[in-house]
């Protein structure tokens, strides 16, 4: 089994997480609190997926919950897209908070690749 916490990809994640929770706190007084509770949704995913992969008995099964974190930061970006496209948040916060989910969806997909070249070997305890 594999800890959660060591993981950078995880730490990164969780960071975008908290940071995405504070930036929309003000949107369901705009009435979009719909869009709000998506994109903290995905973007919380995105670490909760990471974790959850880490009690997978094999590196396949692992990988897999990776993969659905990778789709996680789809879902992030697209949101970010929206909240900015209704003017929910600037395009400085949109710009920094889309790369932020983009490089922390590269660094899972890294991750992703690594773990799966090493299934052959056992998975770590």
């Amino acid at each position: 089994m594999r800890h959660f916490r060591h993981i950078r990809a995880w730490q990164r994640a969780h960071a975008l997480s908290i940071a995405l929770h504070r930036l929309t706190r003000d949107f369901s007084r705009t009435g979009h609190s719909k869009l709000c509770a998506q994109l903290t949704s995905s973007a919380h995913s995105i670490a909760a997926n990471i974790v959850e992969g880490c009690g997978a008995v094999t590196h396949r099964e692992f990988a897999r919950y990776l993969d659905i974190s990778i789709k996680s930061a789809n879902e992030t970006e697209y949101h970010l897209l929206t909240s900015r496209d209704l003017q929910l948040i600037s395009g400085t916060a949109w710009q920094k908070y889309t790369t932020e989910t983009i490089e922390v969806r590269k660094m899972i997909y890294a991750y992703r690749v690594t773990i799966l070249r090493d299934e052959g070997g056992p998975p770590q305890r």
